[in-house]
């Protein structure tokens, strides 16, 4: 499970919720080893929890109606304590700058003797303390477990250590007695959004640093069969203009913003390839399945990786995209899946109805409440009418 930030959380588990419906023989929740980075770390830890795609759908994305709800204040409360401690070096940095300048304004100048002020600036803006507890609430509850060493499966949870740039990957031996609530922190803590997280007197950040998947972790223990989700692809405008007949955009008219969206996923795709391009010889006896977004996925391009708000469309979204790869890729993926015991359901897949919220067509119990009799009725069947809408141009567009 790669990262993406709230938007690659999202995306994962719709993705996930369509394998699940249609996968038989595979259980997502009984695999051998399970490998996180960044905020797929979230959903790793999930499932190797027991938790389904389904009852993580109802905890991240339909937070109001589910037991445990994760609300979006979770993710964006700010670093005050980081930010104050910060902000006490100021009166110490701008006299050392002063003096500096003073003192060598002729060979320095200004913009180089105050530069030392960037050490003002906080490591991250948002607090993720709040995540650790709610996580390891979470974990804790009866039948889960927030200790790697108690998991009745392998899970992976890959940080980057600040001061070496290493990958660690806790879970291992030797980083096995580190909370897997802390661990997810750590893997997931964005620089310059999450200031780092401190562990054993070290600090780390974002796993995807150094590697964009670390899926060699999971092969590495034996995986024979490995499905990876990864899902931050780069925009390719042109391929867009040719699916869906529109005019061609200009990602350079999105500004600073979108040109660093770009740049960011052309890096860590490339990479990402590059791997996945050696796992075929360093594991020739293992299938590799990848699942991400097409590149000419306008959608999943221009959402705010950091957008929580609109979670239920991009979850929708990235399951009814899943069940159209699955559809278009079913004679490359059925005898790769059958050497493993798992066959694809075409009955379940066939289904132009079926809706994440409503697999099974019926009105769902968060909906029942708010939207009753002909309202609810009528929510229904623009619902169906969407993803049937939605079915019949992917099948046509190819």
């Amino acid at each position: 499970m790669a990262g993406g930030g709230p938007l690659g959380a999202i995306y994962e588990i719709g993705t996930l919720v369509a394998l699940d419906e249609v996968l038989r023989g595979f259980d997502v929740t009984n695999c051998g080893v399970y490998v996180g980075v960044s905020s797929g770390s979230f959903i790793a830890a999930g499932l190797a929890n027991g938790l389904t795609p389904r009852a993580m759908y109802q905890m991240f994305i339909e937070s109001e109606a589910a037991d445990d709800p994760f609300e979006p204040e979770v993710l964006m409360r700010p670093a005050l304590k980081e930010i104050a401690r910060r902000l006490a070096l100021l009166p110490h940095l701008l006299k050392s700058s002063a003096q500096d300048y003073l003192t060598f304004s002729r060979s320095r100048g200004f913009v180089e003797s105050y530069w030392q002020l960037a050490h003002a600036l906080p490591t991250g803006i948002f607090d993720n303390s709040r995540i650790d507890e709610y996580l390891t609430g979470l974990f804790s509850t009866p039948g889960r477990t927030n200790d790697f060493r108690k998991l009745r499966r392998k899970l992976f949870l890959v940080a980057t250590d600040l001061d070496s740039a290493e990958a660690v990957p806790f879970g291992a031996p030797g980083w096995d007695d580190v909370p897997i609530a802390r661990a997810v922190v750590a893997s997931a803590a964005l620089p310059g959004l999450f200031p780092p997280v401190e562990i054993g007197g070290r600090h780390y950040v974002d796993g995807a640093l150094v590697k964009t998947l670390h899926a060699s972790v999971a092969l590495r223990e034996g995986a024979k069969l490995l499905l990876c989700i990864n899902p931050l692809v780069p925009f390719n405008a042109d391929a867009a203009v040719r699916h869906t007949h529109g005019r061609r955009i200009s990602l350079v008219e999105g500004g600073l913003p979108t040109v660093l969206s770009q740049t960011f996923r052309a890096i860590i795709y490339s990479r990402m390839r590059t791997g996945m391009g050696r796992y075929s010889h360093d594991f020739p006896d293992a299938d590799v399945v990848l699942f991400e977004p097409r590149r000419d996925d306008a959608e999943m391009f221009f959402a705010n990786v950091f957008n929580y708000s609109e979670r239920r469309r991009l979850s929708e979204h990235a399951y009814q995209r899943t069940r159209a790869e699955l559809r278009r890729r079913y004679t490359e993926l059925r005898p790769i899946l059958a050497r493993h015991g798992v066959t694809i359901d075409k009955a379940a897949l066939a289904d132009e109805v079926r809706t994440l919220s409503r697999p099974d067509g019926t009105i769902g119990r968060h909906r029942t409440v708010r939207r009753a009799g002909s309202a609810g009725q009528l929510d229904h069947t623009l619902d169906r009418l969407e993803a049937l809408l939605r079915v019949r141009t992917e099948r046509a567009s190819g």
